[in-house]
């Protein structure tokens, strides 16, 4: 493999497998307003945020982690204003104390914090304006979590993405227009473990432990929990039931921290897991894991990669398709298998939406595992769809393709329209 491109993929991964504490959406809003509040250099006074339909969608329903319980849009801004660390990105709020909540929860009816929909913007949008006695700044974030494109102090602009000041704020991360499953195996068979074995070993072990968490206490709706206590303790049920976990606790407020994948914590957990309890089933070396890792977090960011961000589409199946790939690479499938299990995984659960954050996205996850254990299972007996039945190609790669313009062209009528139910903006019953 030429050496660009492995530097590239190294970059990828180094990129896409970071920390963060709970779920990614709150967690970007705090760091604007943390972000917003350092800029400001004085105390604020009010906030203002405006977010894409997509943030709203995923901050709804979800605890914002260590805020006590705590859910909205204004308090992760508030939290990240009281008591966040910009500095840690997206651990940001890992500073928050007992009198930051409490003085949160004071403020949050008081209309210290104003929120709204910005339409016309990219699927992942924040936009924060922190006003102080004699200041005020404006902090936009757009495409990921922690990318600042845009910093304005009293009306004038301090930093704007694609400018003169071509400062850095957050590097790509690599060319995902260079990806392929061919060269994403090549890579994973060939590359030299020194390089990225710190980075896959920080996921196992982050991802674990807040797995374990989910497994041990009762967070959310237990899906996991219920999984092994149902359908017992073989490695299929333990393959879902650890991913599964690890999403109640975070989707409940649990402050461990995940490794993400793609920007999102469920999706990091869905492509770690189930690689990591068929690794400790079948016994294979370190080496192995390490490898078939590298498989599974690969084609599950080459998916996103087409479908974007955020999206209706539900980032559980793709990044199951990843672990199901990984395991199939684990077991010693080749190219054509690794394809199999891809198309298998996506003519099956593909339809799976994505109605926010929340408890039920652990349920989403075991479903979306057991079908890619599913696909695994056939594709190892060479059995699966074939081109031209749905959105299957006879090449793996435009299957990928095509499920990309699904999630990100398709749907984009159903996303819409999923955030006015959830919002109550329309008459469901008028409709039917």
């Amino acid at each position: 493999m030429e050496e660009r491109l492995i530097k590239n993929y190294t970059e990828i991964l180094e990129h896409e497998l970071v920390p963060a504490m709970g779920c990614t959406e709150p967690i970007a809003i705090a760091y604007a307003a943390a972000s917003a509040r350092k800029l400001l250099s004085e105390e604020v006074k009010h906030i203002d945020l405006c977010c894409s339909g997509n943030i709203i969608k995923n901050v709804k329903a979800v605890t914002v982690p260590n805020s006590g319980g705590q859910k909205g849009m204004q308090v992760a801004a508030i939290l990240g204003v009281l008591g966040g660390d910009a500095d840690k990105k997206l651990e940001v709020l890992s500073t928050v104390t007992d009198a930051d909540r409490e003085k949160c929860k004071s403020l949050v009816n008081t209309g210290f914090c104003k929120v709204g929909f910005e339409e016309d913007v990219p699927k992942l949008y924040i936009r924060v304006e922190v006003s102080g006695e004699n200041h005020k700044v404006r902090l936009d974030i757009a495409d990921q979590h922690s990318n600042i494109v845009l910093m304005e102090k009293d009306g004038e602009v301090l930093y704007k993405e694609g400018g003169e000041d071509k400062q850095d704020v957050l590097s790509t991360g690599g060319d995902r227009s260079l990806m392929s499953l061919k060269g994403i195996i090549e890579y994973a068979d060939t590359v030299n473990l020194d390089e990225v074995a710190p980075t896959l070993q920080r996921q196992i072990d982050m991802n674990m432990v807040i797995s374990q968490e989910g497994l041990d206490n009762a967070w959310g709706a237990s899906v996991g929990k219920t999984i092994l206590e149902t359908w017992g303790h073989d490695v299929k049920s333990c393959a879902c039931a650890r991913a599964a976990a690890g999403s109640d606790a975070r989707m409940s407020g649990c402050p461990l921290p995940v490794v993400i994948n793609s920007g999102s914590g469920n999706q990091g957990i869905t492509v770690s897991m189930p690689v990591v309890e068929y690794a400790k089933s079948l016994e294979v070396s370190k080496e192995k894991l390490y490898r078939s890792l590298i498989v599974s977090n690969l084609v599950s960011v080459y998916i996103k990669h087409y479908i974007g961000a955020l999206s209706a589409f539900c980032g559980a199946v793709s990044a199951s398709c990843g672990a199901g790939a990984g395991i199939t690479y684990m077991c010693g499938g080749d190219y054509h298998k690794i394809g199999k299990t891809i198309s298998n995984t996506l003519g099956n659960v593909g339809g799976i939406v994505c109605d926010g954050a929340k408890p039920s996205c652990a349920a989403k996850i075991a479903s979306s595992v057991h079908a890619a254990i599913l696909a695994h299972s056939m594709s190892m007996k060479d059995q699966g769809f074939n081109g031209g039945e749905g959105i299957v190609d006879e090449d793996i790669e435009n299957t990928i393709k095509n499920i990309g313009y699904i999630g990100k062209v398709g749907m984009l009528s159903t996303d819409r329209e999923i955030l006015n139910v959830m919002t109550d903006q329309v008459d469901v019953d008028s409709c039917l």
